[in-house]
């Protein structure tokens, strides 16, 4: 083999691995996708938590001359950890069984993640990185989004008009508060003791605020959201209000703000603009103010690879609607510039943090 730069050979084979293993990956999320659309951690939870290729396929209603590729998908989905398997001794030879993993097991039963996980890989969403070269070569007309370039309009736009799409994002927003919720009041309850009000901005349905109502009775808990979620918001619970409103205009006043996944969706100058109507609403320090997020502060936390990847993973999908994942400086810089003194960073949620911010 021809050298390069002096490599030796297996140098070189290492080095075509590494680029061969980026350019695949995006098999690996569409076999998750695949995963999910045929609903495969469902067959295999309806039988028992182990099923053949066979059952999965009957369940999955895959016609017939589609198994031997099943096998394949499943093959994938075994060595990428979401699916094990083992062989079943039968008339009919070793025959592969499937069970579900840690991984899988998120994507059955509730709360499941698979509504939160198909929004992020839904083609709509997906399709704007098919055009991130395109955009970053043109002046657009700012803020045009990649969102906004690729579709005509942003994915907040496009959502008011498409319930479809609108439903995605709820339904996927509820799945990941649910999920997340429950370990935080599991394991952080302490950041709402003491608050006696609550106003969950851009909180969709609600599901983070039930859940912290649900825990927390005395709390008075508020849902702040535009006027077409506000319209979809359950009717039948009196422990949560619903207020339709902009939280760029005006927050409700309380004791605390709480935002879970909302500020990465914004740049700079909109969260300042958020945190000053924070500001304005909540009481002084002494009396209990203060602002809670749930969101990445990039470097924070464990610093093995996968945490580090799936954090710039999703800075840089965020880039899509030109929202950005920040790192303790770039959040200290928002806050402060909103007229906040202090904050506490706890990296307590694996890839992501708990931030208390404070007037």
């Amino acid at each position: 083999m021809s050298l390069i730069n002096g490599s030796t050979s297996q140098a070189l084979l290492d080095a075509q691995l590494e680029l061969w293993h980026t350019t695949f990956a995006f098999i690996k999320s569409m076999a998750l996708k695949s995963a999910l659309d045929l609903r495969i951690a469902d067959a295999i939870h309806h039988h028992g938590g182990a099923a053949t290729l066979q059952q999965i396929a009957s369940t999955a209603t895959l016609h017939p001359s589609k198994v031997p590729c099943l096998r394949r998908l499943m093959r994938v989905l075994v060595t990428t950890g979401v699916f094990n398997n083992r062989s079943s001794t039968s008339c009919a030879g070793d025959e592969p069984v499937y069970s579900l993993t840690p991984t899988s097991r998120l994507l059955v039963g509730s709360p499941s993640l698979s509504p939160i996980i198909a929004m992020v890989l839904h083609p709509t969403l997906l399709s704007p990185f098919l055009e991130l070269v395109s955009w970053l070569q043109r002046e657009l007309p700012d803020p045009c989004c990649m969102f906004k370039h690729t579709h005509g309009q942003t994915l907040w736009e496009l959502a008011d008009r498409d319930a479809t799409l609108d439903a995605l994002i709820n339904d996927g927003m509820v799945s990941d508060s649910r999920f997340v919720m429950d370990i935080v009041l599991r394991e952080c309850g302490e950041v709402f003791q003491g608050v006696s009000s609550l106003v969950d901005v851009a909180g969709g349905l609600g599901a983070a605020a039930q859940a912290i109502s649900k825990a927390f009775p005395q709390v008075k808990c508020s849902v702040l959201d535009l006027d077409h979620v506000v319209a979809m918001a359950p009717t039948d619970t009196d422990d949560v209000q619903y207020v339709a409103g902009d939280m760029f205009e005006s927050v409700p006043p309380a004791n605390a703000m709480f935002f879970k996944w909302v500020f990465h969706d914004w740049g700079d100058e909109e969260c300042v603009k958020i945190l000053k109507n924070c500001r304005k609403a909540i009481p002084p320090r002494e009396e209990g103010g203060k602002v809670i997020i749930i969101d990445i502060v990039v470097g924070a936390g464990l610093s093995d690879l996968k945490h580090r990847e799936v954090q710039v993973f999703s800075d840089l999908y965020m880039m899509f609607v030109n929202g950005i994942e920040r790192d303790e400086q770039e959040w200290k810089r928002i806050f402060f510039e909103a007229g906040f003194n202090d904050y506490k960073i706890m990296p307590v949620l694996g890839y992501r943090s708990i931030i208390e911010v404070y007037p």
